[in-house]
Parts: C-alpha cells; structure tokens; sequence
C-alpha cells in the first residue's frame, strides 16, 4: 500500500536463515505490505509473529513526527463505530480517505522495534491517536538473528483503546525510513492470528 508523497518501500518474497520471510528494504521511503482479514471480534485472541533487523535507523522515533520510522513494525487494523469519534478524527479519516481512497480503520494496533524506548511502552502515533503501538524489541542487543513474539491481541487492544476490539480488517507489515532520510532492511517471517 503506497502512502501518499512517499517513495514506496521495497517488499519482497524470499528466505532469511532458513525461513521463509517478507524481505523490506526502505531507502527514504514508506509503505506497507497490506493484507485484508475478516476475523470476528469475538475470534481474535493470541498472535504470533516474527521478524530479523541487521541494523536500527539512528535517531528514529515513532513517538516524534518527524523522526517516526522504524524498521520493523507489524500493524493490525480494526473496525468500530467511526461515529463514536471526536468530530476532528472523522474529518482527518475523511481526509486520510480523499489521499488513499479508502478509510482508515478505525483503531490500529501494532508491535514495533523502536531503538531506544522501553520495553512495553506504548506508543501514540504522533499525527492520530487512532494509531497505537506497544515495544517488543529495543535496541540493538537482539539484532541478527530471529526475534519470536507471541502476543494476546485481544488484551493488548484493551490495553491500548480501554475497550474490546472490533473486527479485525487488516494486517500490515511496515519498513520506512522517510522521516529519517536514511536505509532500513527487515525480514518478516509468516503471521498468525489464532
């Protein structure tokens, strides 16, 4: 999914170490690997993914505006009641839909490797409070090699929004380095929502 005044991040299918993986090579550039889902809300629980960084991006920050890249992240866009939304959120959708043609989700969750901030921080996208995301790696100490998470979705929603999740509609794979200038290279293995 190619974000609007952006280089595309390069995404393609190949192996890293044995697995197969999503290899992401950003050069100033940001996009997504999108897939569309359908999962029931009341079907949502654990998820399982994985992913290999080489090296993080110097200065990046998905809390600051614009110093917001990262080199891996995987997102998972909900659905809800948009209504429900301050007036200005569903007029920034509305902007969001006449840039990309579609709407936002209305709530996205993602994992992220950020290269400094703890563990288990949330982070609130800078630009919408609609996008959050939780740490799960930081720092360069567990670079090169395979990082397995295995995280309850459903409860890192609650968390995250302080409600229950809606359907979830999407999954997303991110690598960009846009903000930042610079490179980023990822490797995704295959992700698992059960």
């Amino acid at each position: 999914m190619r974000l609007p005044g952006k280089a595309p991040t390069r995404y393609e299918w190949g192996a890293k170490e044995g697995r197969r993986a999503l290899a992401a090579h950003a050069e100033r550039s940001a996009s997504l690997w999108r897939r569309r889902l359908q999962v029931p809300a009341d079907r949502i629980g654990e998820v399982q993914f994985s992913w290999w960084v080489d090296h993080l991006i110097d200065g990046a920050d998905t809390a600051q505006a614009d110093r917001s890249d990262a080199t891996a992240r995987v997102l998972f866009g909900f659905a809800g009641d948009v209504s429900r939304l301050p007036a200005r959120t569903r007029m920034m959708f509305e902007l969001a839909e006449a840039l990309t043609g579609e709407a936002p989700p209305y709530a996205t969750l993602g994992y992220v490797w950020e290269t400094q901030t703890p563990l288990e921080t949330m982070v609130v996208n800078p630009r919408t409070d609609r996008v959050r995301k939780i740490v799960v790696d930081s720092g360069p100490s567990q670079l090169g090699r395979w990082r397995d998470h295995r995280r309850d979705l459903r409860q890192d929603f609650r968390r995250a929004y302080g409600e229950d999740p809606g359907p979830l509609v999407s999954l997303a794979l991110m690598t960009d380095a846009d903000n930042t200038r610079s490179t980023a290279r990822a490797w995704y293995g295959p992700v698992e929502v059960t």
